[in-house]
């Protein structure tokens, strides 16, 4: 008689839930001044007021998608200049790789918008339910009237939080103080409450609920960063040497047997992402350092040294297991991994700074017309035509004199009048048609392709650029 078939084991596992106690230290005190740091700069920078003269913006740092700007303070990048945006984002990268070849993950422990919003929202969870023992009575306890007043109340100031970071974000896209009594009036546009809404939700999902879930199944950083590390690396460890064998009973027998940990569970317990630093290096560690203050804080509580677990290298795991004299902490910041790096940025950075200050007021730009190529005038003369986009990047209104340059004799006229020069308003971009004329003895006119260079002058800076093109003759 056959059995029935086994049922397959689940590989699903219930999230546990993680309830991070409070602890007090350096590193903890490390943590708090960079968020109250990194909010305050997302949260205040669009009330920063910046004065560009008139019917220009005057927010500091305003990403102006209806004009195609964006300004950040005393710059203003257009449309075509968005490699300076890409300049950034690399040098963001490279600095990256360089704090992560460094220091391993000290960008995931202090700084990643995912760890800042979380700390904040665990702050809050604190205030209105107490310490870790008392959240974790109040998740196993039942439902009742005193559950649901904390759980709203929670939830709610969450909300709120959600609800100015999706709003900041906004306000970077327009004059802040502006929009804010837009929002507050309801006349602000669709697309901003819409905004608002989806950045308030993320926030509220990431930082309230998801948590350690996005630092560990979302987010690709644990992945790459060991491509980043070498032996080298400081990152957060446990000296086993030191520690082991644990144990509580220290006035047992073999309690001279026993190493520094007492295995109180206190580095555990401070853990956001809910790991136990004593297993060894983990994907999901954070370096955010608060296992060691409260590894410390309970090694000066019973006459131990500080260090248990500390920031350090393999290689120092090395020396000190074999009674040698660890690295100074430059040596491992300083080889050729983190100086290649380090170049690498100040390369990028040295271009883009050079980049922006020698960014020329006027930028010109040129679209032969090649409908016809060419036309044949009643004198014998050939005209081509051509569009001229002048952009002044100055703040008022200049007039700009257009002229051409070439060996061979041509003549340039400017659309529907006699004159060659236009006016272009402050920060704007002026269009005109223009025709260059050969006469037909030129030689421009009986050849093929010519190379010319129409120049624009300002008649107040006399400052001049020039784009080189082509003029097509009876030859092509």
């Amino acid at each position: 008689m056959s059995s029935a078939p086994e049922t397959p084991p689940s590989l699903y596992a219930a999230r546990e839930p993680v309830f991070p106690r409070r602890v007090s230290g350096f590193f903890r005190n490390l943590k708090w001044g960079l968020m109250i740091f990194t909010l305050g700069i997302y949260y205040l920078t669009p009330w920063i007021r910046w004065d560009r003269g008139p019917n220009l913006p005057d927010q500091a740092v305003l990403i102006d998608l209806a004009h195609r700007r964006f300004y950040m303070f005393w710059i203003e990048i257009w449309p075509y200049e968005f490699y300076f945006v890409a300049g950034l984002l690399i040098m963001a990268g490279l600095g990256l790789f360089l704090f992560t070849s460094a220091l391993g993950r000290v960008w995931c422990g202090y700084a990643c918008p995912q760890t800042v919003w979380t700390d904040l929202f665990i702050l809050v969870e604190r205030w209105i339910e107490g310490d870790r023992n008392a959240r974790v009575r109040l998740h196993k306890s039942k439902w009742n009237l005193h559950k649901i007043r904390l759980r709203l109340t929670k939830w709610l100031t969450w909300l709120l939080i959600a609800m100015a970071t999706g709003g900041a974000w906004v306000f970077y896209f327009a004059d802040a103080p502006t929009l804010l009594v837009e929002i507050m009036t309801g006349q602000a546009a669709f697309i901003a409450y819409a905004s608002i809404a989806v950045l308030t939700a993320t926030t509220l999902l990431f930082g309230g609920f998801a948590r350690e879930q996005i630092c560990i199944y979302m987010c690709p950083w644990p992945r790459i960063q060991a491509a980043m590390m070498d032996e080298d690396t400081i990152t957060i460890g446990y000296r086993d040497w030191r520690g082991e064998p644990r144990g509580k009973h220290r006035k047992s027998a073999d309690a001279d047997q026993l190493g520094d940990c007492i295995d109180c569970m206190a580095c555990a317990n401070v853990c956001p992402v809910g790991i136990d630093i004593r297993d060894g290096e983990q994907l999901e560690c954070i370096t955010c350092g608060l296992c060691i203050d409260a590894c410390d804080d309970m090694m000066t509580k019973i006459g131990k040294p500080r260090g248990l677990i500390d920031y350090m290298a393999l290689t120092d795991e090395a020396n000190e297991r074999a009674g040698k004299v660890k690295k100074p902490v430059w040596k491992h910041v300083i080889r050729v991994r983190t100086i290649v790096y380090t170049s690498l940025w100040t390369l990028v950075g040295v271009l883009l700074v050079v980049a922006v200050f020698a960014r020329s007021d006027i930028e010109l730009n040129i679209s032969p017309i090649r409908n016809p190529v060419y036309v044949t005038l009643s004198d014998g003369g050939i005209r081509n035509t051509y569009e001229i986009r002048i952009l002044n990047k100055l703040r008022d209104e200049h007039l700009f004199d257009i002229q051409v340059t070439s060996e061979a004799d041509v003549e340039i006229s400017m659309q529907g009048t006699t004159s060659t020069t236009v006016a272009v308003p402050a920060d704007a971009t002026g269009t005109v048609k223009v025709y260059v004329t050969a006469s037909k003895n030129s030689p421009a006119a009986t050849e093929g392709l010519t190379d010319i260079r129409i120049w624009v002058e300002d008649w107040v800076t006399s400052d001049r650029a020039y784009s080189d093109t082509v003029f097509n003759g009876k030859g092509q």
